[in-house]
């Protein structure tokens, strides 16, 4: 076990002080609203009630932009509750089985709640599936948050930061100080009666890709949890102000690149095998922008913290202007693209990347409807990757990285695409799939990224959740809705599978765990916000006028 990450009960001694320190606030809890009443923020209309073109809707834009708040409170209730709702309505059937499910996934260390595992099923080998992953649990925590349990959150955001300090080594080569676990389980020896964490920096996954993405959702968590409970002393405490500066000095560090998008590997994030998102994948640079902009609100101005908040500052200027400028695709930058010239040089090109317009895919002409867009999947040297990719583009919205247009551009797009990136089973994880000859060069040919399923454009439920908050916060919850209710008919009865397969998401995927727990605390997090969508303001950023410059193409970064 000397290459093993464990906390022994000596190391926890030291944690149980931490605790003490971080009691919560004795203040009456407001989900997300602060000073507002969600009465306040009533605007009045159905969930199923369409409000584009309408004076309410760009009301509700504008109301959108106040992180404190949220726009959008059903006319009606939609029939179903939370455990704890003070509202009487008979709940949807699922809402009880999947709080049972969600509970009973709870991992326990010293007789504390520390986290979820990634699945209950029993009829297959547990390979990883026992553990508590850090990304898997971002949808789990939202929904204890929202039903006022938030404990379990603390406990976990704690023990994962102890984990963050441990040594780090895969094959004798040390990882960064600031590397966040993907994964934990709690080890129990029946012998000496005790109990240790043991972590996954990444040298048990596979590939052995350490995730980028992990210490982006723990600050994105943490805001959340702070959000939710009223509770700052939590975010304050000198060990989490550290761990989030370790965090983002690994990614804020200068060096050869001159992009301010992050580089990264193949099976660092969610789609975590090889699948061609090398480079600078859109879902690792939308949570990057997001763990930005929650750090700025949770660092302490002291001395270490001010010389930070400075370095986010600048990087996320000339993030969110290469964003939305290189990685933004609609029909007219289409049409731009497809005309381009080639081998330019100097500051005057128009093909900075010098992208061959030959390498433009059939697909993307017919997919690319007259109104909406969407951020495509990867930009680099002589590449762009046209594929949708569903986390990157929701996290886009909520974080604010796409502007107010893009954010109804994508949804635009998902209006005028829905059979093909909703289908049967709410949500493609990326469109299209890959196949034939450009499958076995990509994967690796890759027996469970085979065409339109697992990463290869499989549906994936958890998306719901991101879905639904993308959806709120546009203004157009009936699109959360009829996600939701697609979602209704088949998962409990298929026993929450974690994806499905076809183009259409008509099937229990062939490798599809049961019982997985993002599927089900998925649901529970999109049906919960949809009640009430104020829990919305946990998981959603206003937009940061100071970062909404002229959309003009600079000559140089130094215009920064």
């Amino acid at each position: 076990m000397d290459n093993l990450c464990v906390v022994t009960e000596i190391e926890e001694c030291d944690f149980s002080k931490l605790t003490e320190r971080t009691r919560p606030l004795n203040i009456e809890r407001q989900r997300s609203c602060d000073e507002r009443s969600l009465n306040e923020l009533t605007v009045g209309f159905s969930p199923r009630f369409s409000v584009r073109n309408t004076d309410s809707s760009s009301s509700l834009c504008r109301m959108a932009e106040n992180l404190d708040g949220i726009v959008f409170s059903p006319g009606r209730r939609s029939g179903f509750t939370t455990p704890r709702s003070q509202f009487g309505f008979e709940p949807h059937p699922m809402i009880g089985e999947a709080w049972e499910a969600l509970r009973r996934s709870l991992v326990y260390f010293r007789g504390n709640p520390v986290g979820t595992i990634a699945a209950l099923d029993n009829s297959e080998e547990e390979l990883n599936y026992d553990q508590v992953f850090v990304r898997d649990f971002v949808p789990s925590a939202l929904a204890f948050l929202m039903n006022g349990e938030p404990d379990i959150v603390k406990n976990f955001l704690l023990k994962t930061l102890r984990l963050q300090s441990w040594e780090k080594k895969i094959d004798r080569f040390q990882l960064g100080e600031g590397v966040m676990p993907a994964s934990f389980k709690v080890l129990h020896d029946p012998v000496r009666n005790t109990e240790t964490l043991m972590a996954d920096f990444g040298e048990s996954a596979i590939g052995r890709v350490a995730p980028v993405d992990s210490g982006f959702w723990w600050i994105i968590l943490l805001r959340a949890y702070t959000k939710s409970t009223g509770d700052s002393s939590l975010a304050e405490l000198p060990e989490i102000q550290k761990g989030m500066r370790l965090i983002l000095s690994l990614c804020l560090s200068e060096g050869f690149d001159t992009f301010p998008t992050l580089l990264c590997a193949d099976g660092c994030s969610m789609i975590d095998r090889r699948m061609g998102v090398y480079g600078y994948p859109i879902e690792i640079q939308a949570l990057f922008f997001m763990a930005l902009r929650c750090a700025l609100v949770l660092l302490k101005q002291d001395d270490e913290g001010k010389e930070c908040v400075e370095r986010i500052v600048k990087r996320l200027h000339a993030l969110s202007y290469h964003m939305r400028s290189y990685f933004w695709l609609d029909l007219k930058q289409l049409n731009d693209i497809y005309r381009y010239k080639t081998e330019e040089y100097s500051h005057t090109a128009v093909n900075k990347f010098n992208v061959i317009p030959d390498s433009l895919p059939e697909w993307v002409f017919d997919f690319m409807p007259t109104k909406g867009g969407y951020f495509i999947g990867n930009v680099s040297p002589a590449r762009m990757d046209f594929r949708w990719f569903a986390l990157g583009n929701c996290i886009a919205i909520l974080s604010s990285l796409a502007t107010q247009e893009q954010s109804n551009a994508i949804m635009d797009l998902i209006e005028s695409r829905w059979d093909e990136l909703v289908g049967e089973m709410p949500l493609k994880v990326v469109y299209p799939a890959i196949e034939s000859h450009e499958w076995r060069i990509t994967t690796g040919c890759d027996p469970k990224n085979t065409r339109w399923s697992y990463h290869n454009g499989g549906s994936w439920p958890v998306l719901l959740w991101l879905l639904t908050a993308a959806s709120i916060k546009t203004g157009r919850p009936q699109i959360a809705r009829r996600a939701i209710d697609l979602a209704e008919v088949r998962l409990l009865k298929d026993s929450w599978p974690e994806y499905y397969d076809g183009k259409l998401g008509r099937y229990v995927g062939k490798q599809a765990r049961k019982f997985q727990t993002w599927s089900i605390a998925g649901y529970l997090v999109a049906k919960m916000m949809l009640e009430d969508p104020s829990h919305l303001g946990m998981i959603s950023l206003e937009e940061d006028k100071q970062l909404k410059p002229l959309l003009r193409r600079s000559h140089s970064w130094t215009n920064f």
